[in-house]
């Protein structure tokens, strides 16, 4: 597509506008730069950093090359001029684009938000479209001239690496989502769960009894389709039920908004039937699902079992909890170095790093301490085995460890990864007294298996809700501010996670109450019980 093109400059904003006119290249250009000669005689390549006129030029004569159809030109005003000339192309073709209007905003530094509102035409549909997207401008390694840096999310946030833009007949059709009960599930007014239904709809749409519509899509570079960004024409949704519950999932996406980044996941423990999931910001990367952090002293719990396992300590033995411990060479502390006295209910409720780290020579002594932690997720928690949710999602991960990396696992450091949904299973393990595997579609659904793990003996499983219960209801429990107010029964545990270079650590919280167990992490959000308790709380109350 060729476009005619016209660009104002208004202040240090400038709109470029196409219509579906045919225009050469070389009057565009000239359009552009005011008659000027051609590249190669432009002044020599300047060089030290970009000034605000390179950056504004740099930005208006891409777009502009983009809003008209121009792809050859708009790649080459790109650091990777072979990439970025197809993906406009099939950006505008695939997409069917037909017109397009682009307002670039006042630049900050080297990068230049901008406003897109295109009009997209299939089989005589069209339909206005808009959205918002921004571009950096670097200056040319071999020729120092300044140019647009190369990303696919310059043409749409969602964009990535081989995926392109299209427009027709969906591959599925559209469905209407709706929780166990049968309470309708709108995006509005759940947006955390817009990823999640728009996965379901891709796996299991085929069979819900709709009609394909025609829509604007991303596709995968292997060709699968993902996120829906535009509805030509509607066609019948067909009806998905889901695990999700409304009420819950409404306190979930309330909960995480207090904090700019935020996770939650909450699952029933007597069937596995995830309840909620809720992420912010909601339209990003679903961390709840997909997270791999580690969990800090929430992985307390499963360090507990394994102590009682393998005959360590249970819940009423006396423990040692000095400020300090040390295991080869470094030196582990507790919060504030403090230190206290009793047994392992009271380690356990006051987070105690150094009780559970001094876990480690006994376990020693059976060979078993670098593997333990590890196996036990697995064979009680679930734990490193593959779970089929009904969408993406990322297992927990406890692997082998040695040296200090042993002691830093045993309170959830070291390469151990979690996210929101494996630490609701772990409580909900512990609640149910045995591992159900979460899940937002029923087994057997298209095929797929759940994972299983042994049940909890008897005593391990009383001696955790012990455990738990004290952390959040003793007056020296690190979850007891959260959790007042949450119905009984109900256990917790806290956990800070200290993140590379993060000044702050991350906050780490899980519990339960009743029939629904949660869990929840707030990026940078410090002591566990401060940021993700209060979210998991709020969850946990709507159960």
């Amino acid at each position: 597509m060729r476009s005619g093109v016209k660009v104002g400059i208004v202040g240090g904003v400038f709109a470029v506008v196409a219509s579906g006119v045919a225009y050469g290249g070389y009057n565009l250009w000239n359009g552009i730069t005011g008659g000027s000669a051609d590249v190669g005689t432009r002044a020599a390549p300047r060089t030290g950093p970009l000034t605000a006129e390179e950056v504004t030029a740099t930005a208006r004569d891409f777009l502009a090359a983009w809003a008209a159809g121009e792809s050859d030109r708009a790649g080459q005003l790109t650091n990777d001029p072979v990439t970025a000339g197809p993906a406009v192309a099939a950006y505008l073709e695939g997409g069917g684009v037909s017109e397009a209007a682009i307002t670039a905003g006042t630049p900050t530094g080297t990068v230049v938000p901008f406003t897109v509102k295109a009009t997209v035409t299939y089989d005589g549909v069209s339909k206005p479209w808009t959205y918002e997207s921004k571009l950096s401008v670097v200056r040319g390694e071999s020729t120092g001239r300044p140019l647009v840096k190369w990303t696919p999310t310059v043409l749409h946030p969602k964009l990535t690496a081989g995926a392109t833009l299209r427009t027709g007949t969906a591959k599925t059709p559209p469905v209407k989502a709706v929780d166990h009960k049968g309470v309708a599930l709108p995006p509005e007014k759940y947006p955390s769960l817009v990823p999640v239904l728009d996965a379901l709809r891709q796996r299991y749409g085929g069979t819900a009894g709709g009609e394909a519509g025609v829509e604007t899509w991303i596709e995968s570079a292997n060709g699968t389709p993902s996120s829906t960004l535009l509805v030509l024409s509607a066609g019948k949704p067909g009806e998905l039920r889901t695990t999700i519950d409304a009420g819950v999932q409404a306190a979930a996406e309330k909960a995480v908004k207090e904090f700019p980044k935020a996770a939650v996941a909450a699952v029933e423990p007597s069937t596995g039937a995830i309840r909620a999931v809720a992420n912010n910001p909601a339209s990003g990367f679903n961390t709840a699902f997909q997270g791999k952090q580690a969990p800090g002293s929430t992985m307390k719990i499963v360090t507990a079992a394994m102590m009682m396992r393998y005959d360590v300590a249970g819940p009423d033995s006396r423990v040692e909890c000095p400020p300090t411990a040390e295991w080869d060479g470094y030196t582990f502390h507790n919060l504030k170095d403090f230190s206290t006295d009793g047994d392992l209910t009271n380690a356990f409720a006051m987070s105690c790093n150094t009780a559970f780290i001094k876990a480690i020579n006994p376990l020693k002594n059976k060979g078993v301490h670098n593997t333990a932690l590890g196996d036990t997720a697995r064979k009680w928690f679930g734990i490193g085995e593959v779970w089929s949710v009904g969408v993406t999602t990322e297992d927990g991960n406890v692997p082998e460890s040695s040296g200090t990396e042993t002691a830093a696992s045993y309170i959830g450091q070291g390469r151990i990864t979690m996210n929101a949904l494996n630490m609701a299973s772990v409580s909900a393990t512990v609640k149910n007294g045995g591992f159900r595997q979460p899940y937002l579609v029923p087994e057997g659904g298209d095929g797929q298996k759940f994972a299983t793990a042994e049940r909890l003996p008897r005593t391990v499983a009383e001696g955790l809700r012990k455990m738990m219960n004290a952390a959040a209801t003793a007056p020296r429990g690190t979850a007891l501010e959260a959790m007042r107010g949450v119905p009984s029964p109900k256990g917790a545990k806290t956990g800070s996670a200290e993140v590379g270079t993060q000044s702050t650590s991350n906050s780490w919280f899980t519990g339960y109450s009743g029939d629904l167990a949660a869990a929840a992490v707030v990026e940078a959000g410090g002591h566990g019980g401060d940021a993700a308790g209060p979210v998991v709380a709020q969850v946990l109350k709507a159960g």
